[in-house]
């Protein structure tokens, strides 16, 4: 098993990789590309901070699954595994959110 339920999920997504746009969502949206694929995520994020500000926690929350499905299906397309995602987060950890934003600004 997983450590984490967005790693079981992932792996799902992955193997439609290969699947027929025509029985796949998640394949025709990898067929399309990157591109089509960010734009989607653009529209799930705006659609999730809009839910957040105006929502019930119902919407919240069905709009952050359909964000997270998106960013997963990002992360496919771009050859992102979650275990890379993790690392950076573990990186991260116990570093002032305020510093890590200052240590990105000088680069």
């Amino acid at each position: 098993m997983a450590e984490h339920t967005l790693d079981d999920l992932f792996a799902v997504l992955a193997s439609r990789k290969e699947a027929d746009p025509a029985d796949s969502y998640t394949a025709r949206l990898l067929a399309k590309g990157p591109g089509k694929i960010a734009k989607k995520l653009g529209e799930e994020g705006v659609e999730t901070a809009l839910a957040g500000a105006c929502g019930d926690r119902g919407e919240v929350i069905a709009e952050s699954a359909d964000l997270l499905y998106h960013l997963l299906v990002l992360w496919i397309a771009r050859d992102i595994a979650p275990q890379d995602v993790w690392n950076k987060l573990a990186e991260r950890a116990g570093t002032s959110g305020l510093a890590e934003k200052a240590s990105r600004a000088e680069e």
